[in-house]
């Protein structure tokens, strides 16, 4: 079990800034999702039908962001199994650090009063999130993919000795899902504290301390 801590916590804190992020861009910024795809989606599906209060255009952006940045990331990252990232996967993680720390800045500097502009930070931010996760997928933690935890959820209470199961996988499957709410705690609060540049900053930095301590840990695969 110790081991397994140790190769999972590398990818946990990526889980962290994907809810670090979803808080911040939603409370703050277009009321969608960066990284849980699946929101948006539904939100997509609630704006056609006239919701009030539910916007489409930025929920479509951020829906083409991501499928942008997981696009150009396939392009540049390996396919197959690997226990650690590869230069270029690697790269591709430095590169969405630099996205967001870039998001931040023009957060910090230019504001969201431009809806044009907090569009262009949505699609940044999304791409950034869409790129993450096609960087990590060749290390193949399935209950980890550090964007959503739904099916991480249904594993974990499917494997549970309640479900049948032997409980396998419990602990990083309880960890991801903690990590993601932590991560949503931890953005709001940030807003709060010192507003959505210093929240994106922080993410741009957790992203940046993963990517080179994956380069050099090994992930266990599952």
């Amino acid at each position: 079990m110790t081991r397994l801590i140790r190769d999972v916590g590398a990818l946990l804190p990526l889980t962290f800034a994907t809810g670090l992020l979803d808080a911040v861009s939603y409370l703050a910024l277009d009321q969608v999702f960066t990284g849980n795809m699946t929101g948006n989606v539904l939100f997509v599906g609630f704006a056609l039908t006239g919701v009030d209060g539910i916007p489409l255009l930025n929920n479509l952006v951020a829906l083409a962001g991501f499928i942008a940045g997981s696009v150009l990331s396939g392009r540049i990252v390996p396919r197959g199994r690997a226990d650690h990232l590869d230069r270029r996967a690697l790269a591709t993680l430095l590169g969405c650090a630099i996205v967001i720390a870039a998001v931040a800045l023009v957060w910090l500097f230019v504001g969201t009063g431009i809806h044009g502009v907090e569009l262009g930070m949505t699609g940044a931010l999304a791409a950034a999130m869409g790129a993450q996760v096609t960087a990590v997928k060749p290390l193949g933690n399935s209950d980890i993919t550090t964007i959503v935890v739904t099916n991480t959820l249904a594993n974990l209470a499917r494997d549970s000795r309640l479900g049948g199961g032997r409980g396998q996988a419990w602990v990083q499957r309880v960890g991801a899902v903690a990590c993601m709410g932590a991560g949503a705690a931890a953005g709001s609060l940030l807003l709060v504290a010192g507003g959505g540049p210093l929240a994106v900053g922080v993410a741009a930095v957790l992203v940046a301390a993963v990517a080179l301590l994956l380069r050099w840990r090994p992930v266990a695969a599952s």
